[in-house]
């Protein structure tokens, strides 16, 4: 079987995402979505809004698994069995940054990275920036699946 992890912290759920997912799980017999745990980090939306978000975004297609983990992405990787590692890519530096990242991955375990370009209508977004127009109080709409809500 051929099954992929898609790590991230989702918060929220883009339109990039999003395009990543769709695209990606016609590669793969099973993609698993996995939202990474980091206590040291201060989120916008609570773990299990993230969860909703993307099992909501995604209840029709019974490829995708939705999941949390804590630690390394390849030890998580080995626990599942997943041989893949999905990334999706921007523009240069996050290129660069993934690479980095990809070859690291690959030093610690056999898992190989696969990369998708977003596509290019999408390509500026991120949960940074989606964060942003949110504290901001602007139409965050346009750039998240109907299931991202903030509560008001």
């Amino acid at each position: 079987m051929r099954r992929a992890l898609f790590p991230g912290s989702f918060d929220p759920l883009t339109l990039g995402h999003y395009d990543i997912i769709k695209r990606g799980v016609t590669l793969f017999d099973e993609l698993v979505i996995a939202i990474g745990i980091n206590a040291d980090k201060t989120y916008m939306f609570s773990l299990e809004e993230r969860v909703k978000f993307i099992e909501e975004a995604f209840k029709d297609e019974p490829k995708i698994k939705v999941t949390t983990y804590k630690g390394m992405t390849v030890d998580f990787c080995k626990k599942i069995e997943a041989n893949f590692i999905l990334r999706g890519l921007r523009n240069p530096a996050d290129f660069e940054f993934e690479k980095a990242i990809a070859h690291t991955n690959r030093k610690l375990s056999e898992i190989e990275t696969v990369f998708l370009l977003t596509s290019s209508g999408k390509s500026y977004i991120s949960s940074s920036i989606v964060r942003d127009v949110i504290r901001n109080g602007g139409d965050y709409t346009g750039l998240v699946p109907d299931t991202v809500v903030v509560k008001k």
